[in-house]
């Protein structure tokens, strides 16, 4: 995939409409009161916005936000699904659900941190859009309503697309948390209108891509969580590229497993021992050091209060539990981060949740803070414990899409970014 993009800085916006795809998928209070809890993804939007206001360009901005079902039909047939009675289904319930979705809260967070007035849109597409649309003046900023109130979004519908198109001059996307999807708003326009990146997709593509293409060396990945499968492709991919993979998280003791080891209970795929005996092979094969845990901090139970204690790899009694990489294992993990050039970190070393179960993951995020190398956190779990514990500030990058950085890192074509313009 080609990472060298158009970005918002190559074309002339002044006195252009400009239709900007945003994540403003932030989380809301479980209570129904509309408060936005966390407005980072509202925040990392501002400085393209800023950037296209300065410039004298009027902002149709979009998002989705959650996972509105469309029609009431759908709407009936998934609570179907999840086993609820047919009397309970009503309309009203259906509305309600979409009302919690809509982005007036996104609107106004927005309209504080620019200081200026947001409009809103009441529909995506529809007459409301369309017309605020036409009269937006260069300088002025609306936002439209959740694209996924249109069932045609996720199908990357040709004819909604046009739509969307219709109301601007330019296509700007800077919602890397969805550009692994083909969507309507993240690649169905860029059919019709000149696409180019925001400075958010910019950042991630340098980074990222930066890191893939031509990394400064040694390029150590640390790859963490609970699942191999979810992370086959990843470690697939960076066996290619990489000079160190390290394992942590769940994951270990599946690879632990594939060897022979006892994991006690914790967690493992079965099905996939044979997966991570091939990856161990290919590492050898390709002069990769891939580093596996060599202790292991075990459980009598998964809960933060549970008895603990410290035992070799591959040595865990049955009624036990591997939730952390033990000390000797911190020692080698943050030893080989020292000296790097490049480090990739995608998903924790234990259970971070529990203070007792956090001190792998800990451990690492701190020497990865004392590196000089260029530190990149690859979104999800990895980049909420990297907040929790405090060190955002130190990394060089902290990527804004868990799925999208994944997939990026499994050398995926990204349709949302393969749809820009080339640089």
């Amino acid at each position: 995939m080609n990472y060298n993009k158009k970005t918002v800085k190559d074309i002339d916006v002044k006195g252009k409409k400009v239709l900007l795809r945003c994540d403003f998928n932030v989380p809301m209070a479980k209570d129904g009161s509309g408060v936005i809890t966390d407005d980072k993804r509202i925040r990392a939007a501002l400085p393209t916005i800023q950037y296209l206001l300065d410039q004298g360009a009027a902002v149709i901005a979009c998002s989705h936000m959650g996972k509105p079902v469309a029609t009431f039909d759908s709407y009936k047939k998934k609570q179907l699904e999840k086993g609820k009675d047919e009397a309970s289904i009503t309309e009203e319930k259906w509305k309600k659900s979409l009302a919690e979705l809509r982005m007036e809260p996104v609107a106004a967070r927005l309209s504080e941190l620019l200081g200026k007035p947001v409009i809103l849109a009441d529909d995506v597409v529809g007459p409301d859009a369309t017309a605020k649309a036409a009269a937006l003046k260069p300088g002025e900023i609306m936002l439209l309503q959740n694209t996924r109130f249109e069932k045609g979004e996720t199908k990357n519908d040709p004819e909604l697309a046009k739509k969307l198109a219709g109301m601007a001059e330019v296509y700007v996307s800077d919602a890397f948390g969805a550009v692994h999807r083909a969507h309507a708003t993240t690649a169905g326009v860029a059919a019709h209108l000149p696409a180019v990146s925001g400075f958010l997709i910019q950042k991630e593509l340098d980074f990222i891509g930066g890191a893939l293409a031509n990394p400064k060396r040694p390029l150590v990945a640390i790859l963490g969580g609970s699942k191999v499968s979810s992370k086959i492709g990843v470690i697939n991919n960076l066996l290619e590229i990489a000079d160190t993979i390290i394992i942590g998280g769940g994951m270990a003791y599946t690879f632990s497993a594939a060897q022979g080891g006892k994991v006690g209970d914790s967690l493992l795929e079965a099905d996939w021992k044979d997966y991570a005996n091939d990856m161990v092979k290919k590492a050898a094969d390709k002069g990769v050091k891939l580093l596996l845990p060599i202790d292991t901090v075990i459980a009598d139970k998964f809960a933060p209060d549970a008895d603990s204690k410290v035992v070799k790899a591959g040595e865990i009694p049955d009624g036990w539990q591997g939730l952390d990489i033990g000390p000797e294992t911190v020692k080698l993990y943050c030893d080989a981060v020292a000296d790097a050039g490049t480090v990739i970190w995608n998903g924790p070393m234990g259970v971070f949740e529990f203070d007792k179960f956090a001190v792998g993951t800990k451990a690492v995020a701190e020497a990865l803070s004392k590196t000089s190398a260029i530190t990149i956190i690859g979104g999800g779990d990895s980049a909420a414990a990297v907040q929790q514990l405090g060190y955002a500030d130190k990394m060089s990058h902290i990527s804004t899409g868990g799925g999208a950085s994944l997939e990026f890192m499994e050398g995926k074509e990204l349709p949302g970014v393969a749809c820009l313009l080339d640089a």
